[in-house]
């Protein structure tokens, strides 16, 4: 039976390991108190106590060697300062450590860990995981500052890491960051820690190596006219000036601009050339913004400037042969462009309730590009407003994945994704910053969707469903599907049935899971978040569908992979536990 006495100050019961004349010079002690299993040294007549799995993978630290004051853990070699529990390898993680007293030759512990604040330790932890690149140690501290709902700390500290460390600006890792924080609320609850960890991952990925960031100071200015520095910002993007442009962002920021007068700025400079970047600059630039909404506009100052290496260097389509051969798109789209000042005048986007989005991305998709750009042009003089015809262009390049046939090159998937998700981004731009100048990004993705024609050919049709009312939906035959190669197909056709069954929430959600589970790329996590939001938006229309069963497809196609990231997740989520990982047989 414990012994158990009041602890003093307060700190709970207070718990009897026995004499300390049988520990010394004997084998360590192994108690069990309030959950735990702590191990009790005593060596050169001082009394330690630790916890006795290590933190790394579980393995006992009761079998463990202790030389000089360090204990060192015989599975993976990690080695612990005796007294405190802190590790010499940072991939080890500390071991919690535990006060100890003798009192009339008897040695008690408090089982309360000597670092109450857990939020604290958690929040340290994501530090070191992030500067060290350290999978196993990132996903511990998710997997506690979640238990703890302390999300919004995690994201303020990974945002604001991944943009000083990186000297050359935004990267794929913090979109990733920012589409999981995006996607948490449709996640499955037991998802959303992994989402997270996800994120965390390729931040320290994308940092690891790299010169940080040294900021410039804003201008000391009198000036506050939001064109004014418009135009400066665009000048300078324009002429590839990083400097002058990061002092003139960071300015306008700190004089006051509103975050849509900030977001018009940049979204116009993403837009003053086609389709910049294979669609990445525009969707990078609503990434950043997105990310600011989630830690707050006072790090605006320090996370937007992150784009401006992007948006200056990026690859201006206009400048493609592809896109100026056989067909002049540049100069299809200067010219709908013209026409849509007297469109938008006349239109007023005065129709609210218009749901021309169907037979407009039927046309985008089929159309010669002259047709398909007046369609848009038309819709706009009909009242459509533009955040709409934005959703029906990104809505076409969605069905690009619907209708994509396995005939293709593999790498043909990445061609569907940057059009997909340029005009996604478009969407959410203009829903947040709505401006003339954006409006040419709805015509440059139409342009981009009509390049991508061939990807459908020869034509892969919309699934049927093959099940009336809910019998014979199975998420789990969805799921069952992405452990096979290249079941684009079935898994569609599962997709298919899940949505006929109105089980569209059900399905967002395992979706989720399957990508989580893998070790994914940049594009997966960008297709998941857009498809997902896209289809929130056209609600429960057979649009939404498509969109989602578009996104099925492309996942599949990349599933399955080795699942690592997975792996590292579920060891920390089991040693969180408690569970004795190093019994399981080896395979």
């Amino acid at each position: 039976m414990t012994t158990t006495r009041p602890g003093s100050e307060g700190s709970g019961a207070n718990v009897l390991v026995g004499p300390i004349a049988d520990l010394e010079g004997g084998a360590p002690r192994v108690v069990s108190a309030a959950g735990r299993t702590i191990v009790v040294f005593v060596v050169d007549g001082e009394v330690y106590a630790l916890d006795n799995r290590c933190p790394h993978m579980g393995f006992p630290l009761s079998q463990g060697t202790i030389r000089d004051g360090i204990l060192t853990c015989h599975w993976h070699h990690a080695r612990f300062d005796l007294a405190g529990g802190s590790t010499f390898d940072p991939f080890a993680d500390d071991v919690t450590s535990f006060a100890v007293e003798v009192r009339d030759g008897e040695v008690w512990i408090n089982p309360t860990p000597r670092e109450p604040d857990r939020e604290a330790h958690w929040l340290r932890k994501l530090d070191e995981g992030l500067e060290q690149n350290l999978r196993l140690v990132l996903a511990k501290a998710v997997i506690g500052l979640h238990e703890l709902g302390a999300t919004g700390p995690l994201l303020e500290r990974a945002a604001l890491f991944g943009t000083r460390n990186r000297a050359n600006g935004w990267s794929s890792g913090l979109s990733i960051l920012t589409t999981m924080a995006n996607t948490l609320p449709v996640l499955a609850e037991e998802d959303r820690p992994r989402a997270l960890y996800q994120g965390l991952v390729h931040v320290a990925r994308s940092t690891a190596g790299q010169p940080p960031d040294f900021d410039l100071d804003p201008l000391d200015t009198s000036e506050r006219r939001p064109d004014v520095f418009r135009a400066w910002f665009r000048r300078f993007m324009e002429t590839r000036s990083q400097n002058p442009a990061e002092r003139t962002l960071r300015t306008a920021v700190a004089v006051g601009l509103t975050p849509v007068q900030t977001a018009d700025m940049v979204f116009a400079a993403s837009t003053d050339h086609v389709f910049m970047d294979v669609g990445h600059t525009l969707d990078f630039a609503n990434k950043a913004f997105e990310l600011v909404d989630h830690v707050g506009w006072r790090h605006a100052e320090a996370i937007l400037p992150s784009i401006i290496p992007l948006v200056a260097s990026a690859e201006r389509m206009e400048e493609a042969a592809s896109w100026q051969h056989p067909v002049d798109l540049p100069g299809l789209i200067a010219e709908a462009d013209a026409a849509l000042d007297g469109a938008l005048a006349e239109g007023g986007e005065r129709n609210a309730g218009w749901d021309g989005h169907q037979p407009l991305a039927e046309s985008i998709l089929d159309d010669d590009p002259r047709v398909s750009l007046r369609g848009l042009v038309e819709a706009a003089r009909a009242g459509a407003p533009l955040v709409e015809l934005s959703a029906a262009v990104a809505y076409a390049a969605a069905r690009r994945a619907v209708h994509f046939h396995v005939a293709n090159e593999f790498g043909d998937w990445d061609t569907v994704h940057h059009t997909f998700t340029y005009a996604h981004a478009a969407f959410q731009a203009t829903k947040r910053a709505p401006s003339r100048e954006l409006a040419r990004g709805i015509l440059h993705g139409a342009a981009a969707v009509y390049l991508d024609r061939f990807l459908n050919v020869p034509k892969q049709p919309i699934p049927t469903p093959a099940v009336s009312g809910n019998g014979g939906a199975s998420l789990g035959a969805l799921l069952a599907e992405f452990d096979r190669q290249q079941h684009v197909d079935e898994t569609a056709g599962h997709a298919a049935d899940l949505l006929a069954a109105g089980r569209r929430d059900e399905l967002v959600a395992g979706l989720g899971t399957a990508l989580l589970r893998e070790d994914a790329g940049f594009h997966e996590f960008q297709i998941f978040e857009a498809a997902v939001r896209l289809a929130e938006h056209f609600g429960e229309r057979p649009e939404g569908g498509h969109v989602l069963i578009g996104a099925a497809r492309f996942l599949t196609a990349h599933s399955p992979t080795v699942r690592a990231a997975e792996q590292t997740f579920d060891t920390a989520y089991r040693l969180h536990r408690g569970e004795l990982i190093y019994e399981e047989p080896l395979r």
